[in-house]
């Protein structure tokens, strides 16, 4: 790398659009800087919107709406989980369930299926309005779950503002049989090694940064 390439990506700023701790915990693994902004947007799911397009959609809308005020590379991601592959218009997503007894339900649908969890990325270069998307698919496997395991878990944890009721890095892994997909991040909500691959499009390499 030049000493000129060197300097610049020294001052490129780097902006996750979100206000999840959890995003914020996951993309401090790359050891750079970075600014959080929360994007005010309608997240609502559009008619004849299949899960995937609703994902692609808002986390291209939530870089764009923080693009009005900042400048850089900005981040955003959004993540639904569904009991199907999410290109249905009439697949189930599994929202935040918010209360003890929401939660109580969707992880009794959970229990021996197979979740899919769609989270999409996007990376938006201000500079060039050059914006990158995809769409990271993960899929867990419910172990079958007694109601007195789903009430301690919950009781214990208690997940309720996380999609499907669970969190994985913590004692959520105790629900699952098996879990499939290429990056554990993206499960969590910030698929790292697809974003390291945005950066480094965008003329950023992680590893030679500093």
């Amino acid at each position: 790398m030049t000493p000129i390439l060197q300097i610049l990506l020294t001052q490129v700023s780097l902006i996750l659009a979100s206000s999840s701790p959890f995003r914020k915990e996951v993309l401090s693994k790359l050891g750079m800087d970075f600014d959080t902004v929360s994007p005010d947007i309608d997240e609502s799911k559009k008619d004849n919107e299949t899960p995937v397009q609703l994902v692609h959609r808002l986390s291209q809308e939530k870089a764009l709406e923080v693009a009005k005020t900042h400048n850089g590379l900005i981040i955003a991601s959004d993540q639904v989980a569904t009991l199907a592959d999410g290109n249905s218009k009439d697949d189930e997503i599994l929202t935040k369930a918010h209360t003890h007894e929401n939660a109580i339900k969707q992880l009794t649908q959970s229990s021996g299926k197979t979740v899919t969890f769609l989270t999409s990325l996007s990376l938006l270069n201000t500079d060039t309005n050059n914006i990158q998307t995809i769409v990271e698919t993960f899929k867990v496997v419910f172990r079958d779950l007694t109601p007195k395991q789903i009430d301690n878990y919950l009781r214990k944890e208690t997940p309720y503002n996380c999609a499907g009721s669970f969190k994985s890095e913590a004692l959520g892994i105790s629900l699952f049989e098996r879990m499939i997909g290429d990056d554990p991040n993206s499960l969590i909500g910030l698929p790292l090694i697809q974003l390291i691959k945005m950066l480094e499009n965008e003329g950023v390499d992680i590893l030679d940064n500093n």
